[in-house]
């Protein structure tokens, strides 16, 4: 992120971005600040591409065209899939030759690290990969939001705060906005202020619907799933947190039966110790085959939806309803 945020400090661009990884917050935000730093608000020497059916031919062309009274032409391509397959090969041996005059930013979603197509973007311009932040990253970063709006915040009420927003950028912003609305003049954030305003984030219930799915305990996750729903959460984003779930725990149970206590485990996996600290029991709780039996319909669930023989909701749905034997 370092080069990013230099890059556009000096306005001074590369030929070609690649914006990826599983913070969404970080990669919008890059996105659009890219975009506005090349652009200066210019639409017209401005195109944007989405999905995987982009013809890479009229990209290349419309790369080849000169700004219209402007020093550069941003090309913006989102979720083209090219770096997990040989679809954009095409532009492995046109982006060197490609004008100075021409910037080409990709966000996507997945990445191949062995695709040809990232190799060549990493050597002629800047790929970042936006990961989750860990513990103390968010910290700070809220930390400084209620700075900024001239409020303070005790480490233990941090905690408190990030227990009950979760890890989630995005989310983190808005409880962070109702929160200093709520203090209103007041200098400091309080426990009290944080229970009162912050809901539950929606993690804490896929946590608990984690719970409920290996525990055959079906209507309750049944529930917390529409719950969800009734939030406007996307059944594919429900889906995605609960195989993220099983892979926690999955990953907590192989440290601690490695011996490795909570601190170790936060450090090594880069996860909050709160998080870790109630996973631990479900690690516990759960055997090794019924966390990788669940991990494995995840992803055949997802490969499910994307293939078109199932749809999203019942996808979900399916899985909950599974009982493991």
């Amino acid at each position: 992120m370092q080069t990013l945020n230099k890059d556009l400090k000096e306005q001074n661009f590369k030929r070609t971005y690649l914006l990826f990884g599983e913070e969404d917050f970080l990669k919008k935000s890059y996105k659009n600040r890219l975009k506005d730093g090349i652009t200066g608000g210019d639409t017209m020497n401005y195109n944007y591409f989405e999905g995987k059916n982009v013809d890479v031919k009229e990209v290349m062309n419309l790369a080849d065209t000169m700004p219209f009274f402007a020093d550069r032409r941003l090309i913006l391509l989102e979720d083209t899939g090219f770096f997990k397959s040989a679809a954009g090969e095409e532009l492995v041996s046109y982006l060197p030759q490609m004008p100075d005059s021409t910037c080409m930013v990709f966000v996507e979603s997945e990445v191949d690290k062995r695709n040809r197509l990232y190799k060549k973007v990493k050597e002629l311009g800047y790929a970042a990969e936006l990961s989750r932040q860990d513990a103390s990253q968010l910290a700070r970063w809220a930390g400084g939001i209620l700075a900024k709006d001239g409020k303070r915040i005790t480490g233990r009420t941090m905690d408190l705060f990030l227990a009950s927003a979760g890890d989630d950028m995005e989310n983190i912003r808005m409880e962070l906005e109702k929160l200093v609305s709520y203090v209103g003049d007041r200098e400091v954030v309080t426990d009290e202020d944080v229970r009162a305003i912050c809901t539950v984030h929606v993690t804490s219930k896929i946590f608990e619907m984690v719970g409920a799915i290996v525990g055959g305990d079906t209507k309750k996750a049944m529930d917390l799933y529409e719950d969800l729903l009734t939030l406007k959460e996307p059944p594919m984003r429900i889906l995605y947190l609960i195989a993220r779930q099983f892979n926690q725990i999955l990953q907590v149970k192989e440290l601690m039966g490695k011996g490795l206590d909570k601190s170790s485990i936060a450090s090594k996996l880069k996860m909050q110790p709160f998080v870790v600290g109630r996973t631990m029991p479900q690690a516990r709780a759960f055997t090794r085959e019924q966390i990788l039996s669940y991990v494995e319909l995840c992803v055949s669930s997802e490969e499910a939806v994307k293939s078109g023989r199932l749809q999203d909701r019942l996808a979900v749905e399916l899985l909950i309803a599974k009982k493991y034997r």
